[in-house]
């Protein structure tokens, strides 16, 4: 199968560029980017020499079509709405790696602070988070953000066997920098970041209504989530500490039981006997997840953890091609994380 991206120069396309370099199945034949045209993409990235060569083309949505078989749209939110517009007329499969397919339209724009996609392009889209969506045929795929799927990995066991009050639960997310993208800020800045936590889009993080959108499909009765977003000073990874209060007593076998019964059959997805670590899922497509359960507030504790460049963006929409084209699940992933 052979594929393109857009948006290469960004950390999510980078990303893409090395996990499809494994990938038995799939060729990269182009890369595009609003920058850099002409230039190499291995004179620009020199880890990249050898492994990938590409010269980085303007977009040009009718030389990918003759060429590729699906595009990734790795591009910042408010891009891939209307670069996709020819691609999506033209049924041509997409995976957008961005927020513009993820939402209705006036969600979108409430949270977004954005013009949404057109109705038409959105009905196309299905929201997927690979353990829990059918992609199988599928043509448009909107990637899940990565708050948004350590997040929502961590509560759906729980939410879908309706053990917790939804109105209980308090969620405290902290990424590396790389989720904060490439464009420098001022909050970006090595000496804000380094040496220093700083919390961030207190209640307005553009994840919060995804999250509740999905966590929905299995408790219609979940209306809200209490969410906080903050930097540390890394490079990659998200740690989701979620606080729920369950409706009844459970000890500990029973709780992992509703975990291994719904992760069984997924590769992706561990359980571990301690409270997970950023390091042990580096590099990799991997979502550890842990619990600690105080009997004394009935208060159930549950940290996921994921590298936010791949379980978080590029790694999981690799992943939703392996089952839209129902190859091999873990096809072109390294299975050992980094750990370094």
């Amino acid at each position: 199968m052979k594929v393109s991206i857009v948006g290469i120069t960004g950390y999510s396309g980078l990303e893409l560029v090395r996990i499809l370099n494994g990938h038995q199945k799939v060729e990269l034949v182009s890369v595009h980017a609003t920058k850099e045209i002409g230039t190499k993409l291995s004179d620009i990235y020199s880890y990249l020499k050898g492994i990938c060569d590409l010269e980085i083309q303007s977009l040009d949505s009718q030389k990918i079509m003759a060429t590729a078989d699906l595009v990734f749209f790795a591009t910042p939110s408010g891009v891939a709405k209307e670069l996709a517009k020819d691609f999506i007329a033209a049924d041509f499969p997409v995976i957008d790696i961005s927020g513009d397919h993820r939402l209705p339209a006036a969600i979108y724009e409430k949270w977004y602070k954005k013009a949404a996609a057109e109705q038409a392009s959105l009905d196309k889209f299905t929201y997927a988070l690979a353990e829990l969506t059918d992609v199988k045929g599928k043509k448009f795929i909107a990637n899940p953000g990565c708050y948004a799927t350590a997040t929502e990995l961590a509560l759906l066991p729980l939410v879908k066997e309706k053990l917790i009050d939804v109105n209980s639960i308090i969620v405290d997310a902290k990424s590396g920098l790389t989720g904060a993208g490439k464009v420098l800020s001022e909050s970006s800045h090595f000496v804000n970041v380094h040496d220093n936590y700083v919390t961030y889009k207190l209640n307005r993080h553009q994840h919060i209504p995804e999250i509740v959108q999905e966590l929905k499909r299995f408790d219609n009765n979940l209306e809200h989530i209490q969410f906080s977003t903050s930097l540390l000073p890394v490079n990659r990874g998200i740690m989701a500490t979620c606080y729920v209060t369950l409706k009844q007593t459970l000890n500990n076998e029973a709780i992992s039981k509703i975990y291994q019964d719904l992760y069984a059959d997924k590769p992706f997805v561990r359980l571990q006997q301690d409270l997970p670590e950023l390091h042990n899922v580096i590099g990799s497509n991997f979502c550890d997840i842990g619990f600690a359960y105080n009997p004394v507030t009935n208060v159930l504790t549950v940290i996921s953890v994921i590298d936010n460049l791949v379980k978080g963006a590029a790694g999981q929409a690799v992943q939703n091609l392996n089952l839209m084209m129902c190859w091999d699940e873990t096809e072109g992933f390294p299975m050992t994380p980094s750990y370094l």
